[in-house]
């Protein structure tokens, strides 16, 4: 870890020593008209002249974020990453309201209890249970910034032996008014309370774009290093709900020294990733009238400086007879700006995706798995490559008034290559066996997004060729906002059709242990969902129901030992003929007296086959604080928070596979019904935020089933501190 921040910390100290020599001739004043601010911008390209004035400039704070569609490159602004609220649960694998279960150590396999939460599974299945570390790339945030902005955060646990560790580094620079460009370094290690657990992972991503007003493109390039330590789960779940019964009879022993199932064991993922989309707008100019206050207009910013963005503003509104910064004809009655207004669009997206996952199994135990098929080679591997392309056109939303609409036609071409174990017919001889597939998509999408009162999107999809041929999604989702008494209120709707094909490796998988080829039928959903959000009063409440038929799963195949003391692991594929329906309503409440705040969140799940689809009926998180100013400057929260769910028979967790899966029939356990409780203290100053949390301080009490998967216990109650520091120059 050492090492790691050292040289990272070199990588940020010669661009600022280089720019310290020669940079600070290459300054210009930046006048932005794409609604993205103005102010001192860096650019390469530009040689502004020598002024000493310069000397005295402030660094402008001002950033702007947004995330990218997958499908058509679609910018979706969002608020800037700097938000104290709940900072201290950033780190924590459970989610930031503690609704995932997982293998206990930070950064571990985990899958969330609310279903309505559960993603589609990527092409590549085994990255799935690493969603905690792995950004989608529509998740990814692109920024465009005044001047080079730098995100320093850091969390930690423990000692070097059992501790954990969580490193990243974002930066954000922008090359004049339409070019920026960053990146992500994130380093994860968590050695684990419990033997053979650790986790080490790394992410490196680069992104960059270009912003005019006819063509734009938007590109990140990703490579992810996975690498974790698998040790099946604890052999007695005594040692954790009553120590004084196991063999040592005492609790004078340490996390790892409570037996394990498995040794000298690993899952490991290697992903790269890039992703490009362009696009080109065909349109025309108008002039268009513009207030005299809304020409210095900063956007909604966190940062630090809004007082002396307040003052230039009122200063600049005097002088209404002067140009203004962007450039734009003023006179005290009159003052208009030229807007670039676009009709038509033609988008292009692509991806390629490289995915590896190796099972490392170097010491094979005893009575654990009912098949081994690869006898020859501990290390079993696979592989996807997948090649995606998407052309679209767009008939644009606003360009007169009677366009109040967008519509979109597309076209997706996909291509996939698997490579996996095989055998050959004539022998046990092992080999490798690659399988192409393609798909042809075609869709539509028509949307609206600049209405005040309602917002809708639809979208239809269908597989006119491939290996997927015959699927089809059909989906919509629409926003109403509305008057509550005397309060704005939302009601939105979202609603789906879709008949999908599992996918390769639910049709097909070979490993050592696991060896299955399947001929399965498509698995058709519905689901309707809606919800209420008022804001003022610090409610949204949501209730939906899905339909799945064919719905497909791991299941447990287990089969007893011969020597009559436990069961051989064995899984398999299946498909549940019958219909499975699922109904959820969840209820967010945020309450508020003077510095007093508590905030609710509770889900209610049912599902009608609890052995092929189990869900805990309730899922419930609550965090009481205290928010204050200290010395007027320090921004404060004191608090404790609490995660809880009832009893179910959640999903067991698959080494070999990597996956979680259906538990074993035959010998199926109850988790839940224990509350995680954590107190904390939470600070923002400035540009800088910083907790200190005291994880798990209920340990020992109640039940003592502090368990998240079947037989791995989260970690005992722990110290957190992290900090996150933003630099601007």
């Amino acid at each position: 870890m050492k090492k790691v921040l050292i040289h990272f910390l070199i990588l940020l100290i010669l661009p600022t020593v280089v720019r310290s020599q020669g940079i600070n001739d290459n300054i210009e004043k930046g006048q932005s008209n794409t609604g993205f601010g103005s102010g001192e911008v860096y650019s390469p390209f530009k040689k502004a002249a020598k002024d000493s004035t310069q000397q005295m400039l402030n660094v402008p704070k001002e950033i702007h974020q947004w995330h990218i569609s997958e499908l058509l490159g679609e910018v979706i602004p969002i608020n800037a990453d700097t938000l104290q609220y709940q900072f201290q649960n950033w780190h924590g694998t459970d989610g930031m309201n503690g609704e995932y279960n997982y293998l206990g150590n930070m950064g571990a396999p985990r899958e969330t209890r609310i279903f309505f939460n559960r993603e589609a599974l990527p092409k590549f299945d085994f990255l799935k249970p690493y969603d905690y570390f792995i950004t989608p790339t529509d998740k990814f945030f692109f920024t465009d910034t005044k001047s080079p902005y730098t995100n320093l955060s850091y969390h930690s646990s423990g000692d070097k032996i059992t501790g954990d560790d969580r490193f990243r580094a974002y930066f954000a620079t922008n090359a004049g008014k339409k070019f920026g460009a960053g990146f992500l370094f994130d380093y994860l290690y968590g050695r684990g309370r419990y033997d053979n657990q650790s986790t080490a992972y790394t992410d490196f991503s680069l992104y960059s774009y270009y912003r005019s007003d006819k063509y734009n493109f938007y590109m990140l390039a990703s490579r992810y290093h996975m690498k974790h330590t698998e040790n099946g789960g604890i052999i007695d779940d005594t040692y954790i709900t009553n120590p004084e019964k196991t063999e040592s009879g005492s609790k004078n022993f340490g996390t790892n020294d409570i037996p394990v199932n498995l040794q000298k064991t690993w899952n490991r993922n290697e992903v790269y990733s890039a992703f490009f989309t362009h696009n080109y707008n065909i349109g025309f100019y108008r002039e268009v009238p513009v207030e005299s206050d809304s020409l210095t207009d900063a956007s909604n910013n966190p940062a630090e400086g809004s007082d002396s963005i307040a003052t230039t503003k009122n200063t600049q509104a005097n002088k209404s007879d002067e140009l203004t910064a962007n450039d734009t004809l003023s006179t005290q009655n009159s003052e208009y700006k030229k807007e670039f207004v676009p009709v038509t669009r033609f988008t292009h997206t692509f991806k390629i995706n490289s995915d590896e996952r190796s099972f490392i199994n170097y010491q094979q135990p005893k009575n654990f798995y009912a098949d081994t098929f690869l006898k020859y080679d501990s290390l079993d591997k696979t592989r996807n490559l997948n090649i995606k392309n998407t052309l679209a056109i767009s008939l644009l939303e606003g360009f007169n008034k009677w366009a109040v609409a967008g519509i979109t036609a597309y076209a997706t071409y996909d291509y996939n290559r698997y490579t996996l174990p095989d055998t050959l017919p004539t022998g046990p001889i092992e080999t490798l066996a690659r399988v192409s597939e393609y798909t042809l998509n075609v869709g539509g999408i028509l949307q609206r997004e600049k209405g005040k009162l309602l917002n809708y999107k639809l979208r239809g999809e269908a597989s006119i060729a491939g290996e997927d041929i015959g699927a089809f999604l059909m989906e919509g989702d629409a926003r109403l906002k509305f008057k509550l008494w005397k309060d704005d209120a939302y009601f939105n709707a979202k609603a789906f059709i879709k008949n999908s094909n599992p996918s390769f490796y639910y049709r097909h998988y070979h490993s050592e242990h696991y060896w299955w080829d399947k001929n399965l039928d498509k698995e058709f959903r519905s689901r309707v969902e809606a919800s209420v959000d008022i804001e003022r009063w610090g409610t949204k409440l949501s209730a939906g129901v899905e339909t799945v038929k064919n719905y497909t799963y791991l299941a447990n195949k287990s089969v007893p030992n011969a020597a009559g003391d436990g069961y051989l692991n064995r899984i398999t594929v299946a498909q549940e003929s019958e219909n499975i329906q699922v109904f959820s309503a969840t209820l967010q409440q945020k309450l508020k007296a003077g510095v007093f705040h508590l905030d609710t969140e509770v889900t209610y799940q049912n599902t009608s086959n609890k052995e092929v689809l189990p869900l805990p009926e309730l899922n419930a998180y609550a965090n009481f604080y205290v928010k204050f100013k200290i010395a007027n400057v320090l921004n404060t929260e004191l608090g404790a928070d609490a995660r809880y769910f009832t009893s179910y028979y959640a999903p067991d967790y698959s080494p070999a596979l990597g996956q979680f899966y259906q538990q074993n029939p035959g010998d199926k356990i109850e988790i839940g019904n224990y509350p995680i409780v954590n107190i904390y203290a939470n600070f923002l100053l400035k540009e800088t935020r910083f907790y200190a949390m005291y994880h798990h301080i209920n340990e020992g009490t109640g039940n003592r089933q502090y368990f998240l998967a079947p037989h791995y216990p989260i970690s005992p109650k722990a110290i957190w501190i992290g900090l996150s520091w933003n630099f601007y120059n």
